[in-house]
């Protein structure tokens, strides 16, 4: 089932993360097999036309999902079947650059630093809602373009119990 988080100026100017909690606190109310659930952003923030920025050069956008973030850092796990708003999800707070032939270029570090965090969390949440799943972990990562030994998501894995 996909839900839809609908933002507009108003909740990110407001940082309101409540269209956001709505539906992940549906995803959750269902049970531990709601985490291979997909939720996807539709943002309508308008911009200037001659404003050339994406959505993730926007200040006020990156701030509401750094919110939403702070809120909900295992967030990731619930976009997993979704690409394209893992990407945007990741854009939001991870530092990059936009090239007109190459898309999007991430600052190698910064996305290294912000997946290890990630797996660590979500490592912890999945552990927490009793689902652990090294293969979710492996698919993030891959996601995210990293290829990990899978010794390395065993012992995440395994420092959770």
């Amino acid at each position: 089932m996909l839900l839809t988080i609908n933002l507009n100026s108003e909740c990110i100017d407001k940082l309101d993360i409540s269209p956001a909690q709505t539906a992940i606190e549906a995803v959750l109310a269902k049970n531990s097999e709601a985490v291979s659930e997909q939720i996807c952003f539709e943002i309508d923030y308008p911009t200037d036309p001659t404003d050339p920025r994406e959505l993730s050069e926007i200040s006020e956008v990156r701030l509401w999902f750094l919110r939403l973030d702070a809120r909900y850092p295992w967030l990731p796990v619930l976009l997993m079947g979704n690409a394209k708003d893992l990407a945007l999800y990741t854009a939001m707070l991870v530092p990059h650059q936009f090239h007109r032939t190459e898309g999007i270029q991430f600052n190698p570090e910064a996305l290294e630093i912000f997946l290890m965090q990630k797996i660590f969390v979500v490592s912890d949440w999945l552990f927490s809602i009793n689902s652990p799943s090294k293969f979710k972990l492996m698919t993030l990562a891959k996601m995210l373009g990293y290829e990990l030994d899978e010794a390395f998501f065993e012992a995440v894995v395994m420092g959770n119990k």
